[in-house]
């Protein structure tokens, strides 16, 4: 019995994460070396992404006639940024070890960054191994050298910093995300409950605007040439899915997911879910309804009374509501393809244990989920099993999160006692 207590105490014990963290970065150090040096480069988009940069590098601003081998360019200025440094750093994008070798340091960041969000929100040792088990995601940062890879980081960033209240670099690296690929719009609605619960409201608008500077800023060398064409492309909602390249709706047969009534379904659903979490779950730490906040926005609140407010937007709901946005919008996706796997793989554990799962029940939906994305081509199967995986995350930190605030009331009326200013 003293051996199964032990036991228990390791896996469950968020205070062994301190050394566990070390050990699985180590591990995936050595891994991701193996990675790089014995299983083969894959070329998907990169190629497209040098090409792209490299007519940005000569001289080209129109974001219209920027163009490479898999079409034209559809991602954010961030995007263009980026991959220029990566451009020069590679020899125009020939040496792809040099490439790997820079990845491999991104995706170490990423899950310290990670493991450090993990542990701020106190989180069991029992979900630290699944941040590092995946087959897939070690297959998007180390051989396939997506842009999404950035795009995770960025939001990771941004959690770590509203989990320390460091409000202004929360926003501006949520801004060079989605400036990087507009999927981690997705988050918005969630950040923008966070800042307005925890911000005066005057500071939580000086937020959005500081966001919408970041984009103008990134865009400032397209915009002058051609303003309309920067932001179709950067920011283009209309685009054409094919259902070869599905991973999440091939069950449903192609007929029904190319037409317009399936489309508007999944908008109805994405903002349906958008509203049930907003007024039932983002909105708790106000204790207001929804109207009420609303009203409240326009007021001026009593210092004590935003403080208790602002206390109650704890590191857990932060991690809560923007992951769980996250999830929502991707289980609403017209088409997810395998790249958006960066950012369910990092999510995943958290969800399921908001969840108030079972730790073997977590375990096997995180490898079903894993198992489903790494089937290639999809199938009806595995693409059942992708959605039907998310559903799980979604409706399952719903439920499992229905009495957070009760219990998190008490420890923010005793951090209102020990801090007299919000930051």
């Amino acid at each position: 019995m003293e051996y199964y207590r032990r036991a228990l105490n390791l896996t469950s014990d968020p205070a062994h994460a301190r050394w566990l963290s070390p050990l699985l970065l180590g591990a995936e150090s050595c891994l991701c070396a193996f990675i790089i040096f014995k299983i083969p480069y894959t070329e998907i988009d990169w190629k497209a992404y040098m090409q792209q940069v490299s007519q940005y590098l000569d001289g080209e601003r129109d974001y219209t006639l920027i163009k490479g081998g898999t079409g034209p360019l559809v991602y954010p200025a961030a995007h263009v940024f980026i991959y220029s440094i990566l451009y020069k750093l590679t020899e125009g994008g020939k040496n792809i070890l040099v490439a790997q070798a820079i990845f491999a340091w991104l995706y170490l960041a990423i899950l310290t960054l990670v493991m450090a969000c993990y542990r701020k929100v106190k989180a069991p040792t029992y979900l630290f191994p699944l941040l590092v088990l995946s087959k897939r995601l070690h297959s998007i940062f180390l051989l396939r050298l997506f842009n999404d890879c950035f795009a995770v980081g960025f939001l990771f960033v941004a959690i770590y910093a509203y989990q320390h209240r460091i409000w202004t670099v929360g926003s501006v690296a949520y801004s060079f995300g989605v400036g990087t690929k507009m999927s981690l719009l997705l988050a918005a609605p969630a950040i923008g409950t966070i800042l307005l619960q925890a911000l005066p409201f005057k500071r939580a608008v000086n937020a959005a605007f500081l966001m919408a500077q970041v984009q103008i800023t990134i865009a400032f060398p397209f915009l002058p040439v051609n303003p309309i064409g920067y932001i179709s492309r950067a920011f283009e909602f209309s685009r054409q899915f094919l259902y070869k390249w599905t991973v999440n709706w091939r069950f449903l047969g192609e007929e029904t997911f190319l037409s317009r009534e399936f489309t508007i379904a999944l908008l109805a659903a994405h903002l349906s879910l958008l509203l049930l979490f907003t007024t039932t779950r983002w909105l708790k730490p106000s204790r207001q309804s929804p109207s009420e906040f609303v009203a409240n926005l326009w007021r001026s609140r009593p210092l004590l009374l935003h403080q208790q407010m602002a206390l109650r937007v704890t590191p857990a709901h932060i991690m809560t509501s923007v992951l769980s946005a996250m999830a929502i919008g991707l289980l609403c996706a017209r088409s997810l393809h395998y790249q958006f796997y960066a950012y369910i793989a990092w999510s995943t554990p958290f969800l399921l244990w908001k969840s108030k799962l079972h730790p073997f029940a977590i375990y096997a939906v995180w490898a079903v989920q894993e198992w489903a994305w790494n089937v290639y081509p999809s199938t009806i199967l595995s693409s059942a099993a992708v959605v039907g995986c998310l559903l799980i995350q979604v409706f399952g930190v719903w439920w499992g999160t229905a009495q957070d605030t009760l219990e998190g009331d008490s420890t923010a009326d005793e951090e209102l006692m020990a801090h007299k200013h919000v930051d």
